[in-house]
């Protein structure tokens, strides 16, 4: 069968017609030849998301934004998401609109839920978070720090007034003053220093010399520490704390009236012959001292002696 010019000019015109609706396809990201699964998310804010934005789960990307609009009239932007992976996506499964860097621009990121097994079927909606970028988390952060440094910049600015208030002329011929006093202090303080310098070279050899007595002294002492280390501390102290529960011993054995000291510390009746004995001896002692010749009479014509008289406070009269 021949085929007329006719056809082969409708046959070139239709598969122009084909590959033009694939080419505009294939640059709008939709392959014609690959079967797709297409969702809807609705958003408040997009956050600057375009068409052909990748679509990713877990890195990897399964997918583009097909179509961004307004649902309605009250704000509501729906966007068209297509799916050209067969990864089970559940219901409840979120499309987070996130900032994958500073040059990248937005892109959708499914996290799917796990735990749900009824998996979303195409057509359906999704729902939709947004994740703050790395520009949003920068000036969360730098606002408060902006604050801190315009407050910060405040209070300098007024601690630098107040310096300049207390700086006045006054202040300032005093502080003058004060510098050239302490120019004159640190002078003097370099005069006496040297004059320091000089008496210690002019003393150089006293002070070796009594460096030396002090390292004669310290090895006498050495001597000395080592000496009493020899000697036997603990022995020591056991014949202290043996004498010490002896006398303790005697102390008891006094205070209950045993012994001689006991006795003469506890026997009332010792005490009070010890004080009659004196007395009598006081007495005789007395009577001696007033009449010697009772005792020793040396006489040569015979003289008779005179009788005893108790003196007039004798007690032992009573």
């Amino acid at each position: 069968m021949k085929i007329t010019k006719e056809i082969k000019t409708a046959i070139l015109v239709i598969a122009s017609i084909l590959l033009f609706i694939w080419g505009y396809s294939f640059l709008k990201g939709r392959d014609l030849f690959v079967n797709y699964k297409t969702f809807y998310v609705l958003y408040d804010n997009v956050e600057g998301l375009q068409n052909s934005a990748p679509i990713t789960i877990n890195g990897l990307t399964v997918g583009k934004v097909s179509a961004i609009k307004f649902l309605d009239n009250s704000g509501k932007i729906q966007v068209e998401l297509q799916i050209k992976s067969d990864f089970p996506i559940s219901k409840s499964s979120m499309a987070t609109i996130y900032e994958p860097g500073l040059i990248g621009g937005k892109q959708i990121m499914i996290v799917p839920n796990f735990d749900d097994t009824t998996l979303a079927e195409t057509g359906m909606t999704l729902k939709g978070d947004v994740k703050p970028g790395l520009t949003a988390l920068v000036a969360e952060r730098l606002t408060p720090l902006q604050e801190k440094v315009e407050k910060m910049v405040v209070s300098a600015d007024e601690l630098l007034k107040n310096v300049n208030s207390v700086l006045d002329a006054n202040t300032k011929e005093h502080l003058k003053s004060s510098i050239s006093n302490l120019d004159a202090t640190l002078a003097e303080f370099k005069t006496a220093s040297h004059e320091v310098n000089t008496m210690l070279v002019e003393n150089k050899g006293k002070f070796n010399s009594t460096v030396t007595n002090l390292d004669k002294a310290s090895g006498n002492f050495v001597k000395i520490s080592d000496s009493i280390a020899k000697i036997n501390i603990a022995e020591t102290v056991k014949k202290l704390e043996k004498t010490l529960a002896s006398v303790d011993k005697i102390m008891v054995d006094v205070q209950a009236g045993k012994g001689t000291l006991g006795k003469l510390a506890k026997d009332e009746t010792l005490y009070v012959n010890f004080a009659k004995t004196s007395k009598e001896l006081e007495l005789l002692l007395q009577d001696l001292r007033l009449n010697p010749t009772r005792y020793v009479n040396v006489s040569l014509f015979g003289k008779k002696n005179k009788p005893y008289k108790a003196p007039v406070n004798d007690t032992l009269k009573k």
